[in-house]
């Protein structure tokens, strides 16, 4: 998750900036760097520092080239589009023009190209420097940088919040915002101690907490010009407009939190536009991974899938997905378990590694093995250049941005993501040797598409709820046992459910495949043990219906996850959380985000530390 700063007004930028990087570290990120303008006697020039790593590196390379000046941006960036470099890092630079920018410019591969048909050459593998070119390209038929700025983001697709400086223009600071955070902070001589006018602009109020306490909030499509006087904003039409201001009265814990309680709250809520970076950064309208060429199984290959923990419950699902939709054969290995038991490798298999941090050694060691033993490898990974994405030929990177929480939330639910996607991509490239119709394939795919697309809001209409589900969450947090059910896609999810509840509220959950029920588990069924059922619409939900009946006549308190409409379902279940309707391929991803909260709600009335649990880490980096 990159971070913004921005400072013009009479101080030093250069401390402020670094300060307000220090603030956004809990992000997390892998290289940082400053635009200073400087002025002296003669024009303005751009003094740029960047440096991969840690912001310390960044604060050496500062000190062994000094500014004094007062006009200046900063980025601590999250790798999306080439590795963390400082080529790579932010801000970049174009004829005077410096940006730095958080998202992901979705068609950045057909604008470089036409920009470098026009004579722009590229230092980096970044989308981002695409916009410095795009802006510097437009200032010489413009001559001002707000109008500039906007004739560059009418060219662009996908996610974006901006900073831009200069050279040209030395009084000013250019922002603009869509699908991604960015906020301006308004002179606060009550907070900062300093009479004379200045402003700031933020991705996140915790980098000028210390400067400022009023803000503005832009909305999607504004572009906005920041001088010392104010802001003057336009928004996606062209039309000047005003935003609300707005007075901040978090401490600065609560704003690293953006006013959550907890870290995993908060990530739970940045899932839509965690899923939303992730369908930017791999879809170009129809087309899936374009110009992409991973890995095919050999017609008698295998697909085996190597994780552990959460990943692990997201390869379950990806099995599924594979299987349905290309109609080849997946397998899922426990990452701790598959180099110990001598593993079949034959030729024409895939192994694909799926790990949030890449750093998992467990699954680093299977995936060496499987190569080692012959299978071409792929990762689905949260973090570019980790050991994992490195170590694999190919790798699917997730654009979830970094987890504070130790328990999987958003990592989660965009491997489904990713993994849906491979499943259609994969599934259009296999179709023809097992004899699907094409037109009925592109027919289905279209539908996955659509509902792919559609996730982001769906998943907002799923949060809406959450206050039903913190009642739901009061009324079971004292139980000592609770059991999760699920019938096919639903089980995976069952197991994921049951993992955050154990996780985070040190409560005894369990996981079991509906159809499993009588093998055993029925026997722990009574009034003290509430049963979570997963019981959305689509293939056995009549024979889940069976189960829920099941547990009812043995006096279990039943908590169902189902679609909305159904009427049925609240007959038989003591609390019932709707999700929208979907695809049922894609319900995982929908059905996941209600579990997460109702183990979010349990843990935090039962006061266990939900963001730090015990004996847990967040990645796990010894066997």
């Amino acid at each position: 998750m990159c971070g913004i700063i921005g400072y013009l007004g009479t101080r030093t930028a250069a401390p402020l900036l670094l300060e307000g990087l220090a603030k956004l570290e809990y992000r997390g990120y892998d290289s940082a760097g400053v635009a200073i303008l400087e002025r002296h006697d003669e024009a303005p020039t751009t003094h740029r520092v960047r440096a991969a790593g840690k912001i310390a590196h960044l604060v050496t390379a500062l000190e062994a080239s000094p500014t004094n000046g007062t006009h200046g941006i900063g980025h601590t960036r999250w790798a999306t589009h080439g590795g963390p470099t400082q080529d790579n890092a932010h801000p970049h630079f174009s004829e005077g023009v410096s940006v730095v920018h958080n998202g992901i410019i979705e068609n950045h591969a057909a604008l470089r190209a036409r920009l470098l048909e026009d004579g722009f050459e590229f230092k980096s593998e970044t989308d981002t420097e695409v916009i410095a070119h795009l802006i510097a390209q437009a200032l010489k038929s413009h001559s001002r940088l707000h109008e500039a700025v906007q004739a560059s983001v009418a060219q662009m697709q996908g996610a974006w919040a901006l900073c831009v400086i200069s050279e040209r223009h030395p009084e000013e600071i250019v922002v603009a915002r869509h699908a991604s955070p960015l906020l301006i902070g308004l002179h606060d001589a009550e907070t900062s101690g300093h009479a004379t006018p200045e402003v700031f602009v933020a991705s996140d109020v915790s980098a000028i907490l210390n400067h400022t306490r009023s803000v503005l909030d832009l909305n999607d499509g504004d572009v906005a010009t920041l001088t010392i006087k104010g802001a003057k904003i336009t928004d996606v039409d062209l039309r000047q407009v005003t935003r609300r201001t707005r007075r901040i009265t978090w401490n600065a814990v609560a704003a690293e939190k953006q006013g959550y309680k907890h870290f995993m709250l908060k990530e739970i809520h940045e899932q839509p536009k965690a899923i939303r970076d992730t369908i930017l950064g791999h879809v170009d309208g129809d087309n899936i991974f374009s110009k992409r060429n991973f890995p095919l199984p050999s017609p008698h290959g295998r697909v085996i899938l190597l994780a552990c923990g959460t990943s692990w419950h997201a390869a379950l699902c990806g099995k599924i997905l594979i299987e349905q939709l290309a109609r080849v054969p997946a397998e899922v290995d426990l990452a701790s378990e598959f180099r110990y038991r001598q593993p079949v490798i034959r030729e024409g298999d895939i192994a694909i590694a799926v790990s949030q941090s890449g750093e998992t050694a467990d699954t680093l060691a299977a995936i060496r093995e499987a190569g080692r033993l012959g299978a071409k490898t792929l990762s689905i990974c949260n973090v570019v250049d980790s050991s994992i994405a490195r170590m694999t030929g190919d790798v699917i990177y997730t654009h979830a941005g970094p987890e504070i929480s130790v328990a999987s939330t958003k990592a989660f639910t965009t491997q489904l993501v990713a993994l849906s996607l491979f499943s259609v991509w994969l599934a259009g490239r296999t179709s023809s040797d097992n004899g699907e119709d094409e037109g009925a394939r592109d027919e289905r795919e279209r539908a996955l598409l659509t509902t792919i697309r559609n996730l982001p809001s769906t998943i907002e209409s799923v949060l809406e709820h959450r206050e039903r589900i913190q009642r739901i969450a009061r009324r079971y947090a004292q139980y000592r046992d609770m059991l999760y059910l699920g019938r096919g896609l639903g089980y995976p999810v069952a197991l994921e459910g049951a993992l955050k509840l154990k996780e985070i509220s040190y409560m005894h959950a369990e996981g079991y495949a509906s159809g499993e029920m009588k093998h055993g588990p029925i026997a722990l069924i009574d009034e003290t043990m509430p049963v979570v059922v997963i019981a959305t619409e689509g293939p056995g939900y009549e024979k889940v219906i069976s189960n829920l009946e099941e547990v009812r006549s043995r006096g279990g308190r039943v908590i169902a996850v189902a679609t909305m409409g159904d009427t049925q379902i609240e007959q038989l279940a003591e609390d019932v959380i709707f999700v929208p309707p979907a695809h049922p391929m894609l319900q995982p991803i929908i059905a996941s985000v209600p579990l997460q909260l109702l183990a979010y709600y349990i843990a935090d009335q039962r006061g266990t530390d939900v963001d730090q649990p015990r004996n847990l880490a967040k990645s796990v980096t010894v066997e």
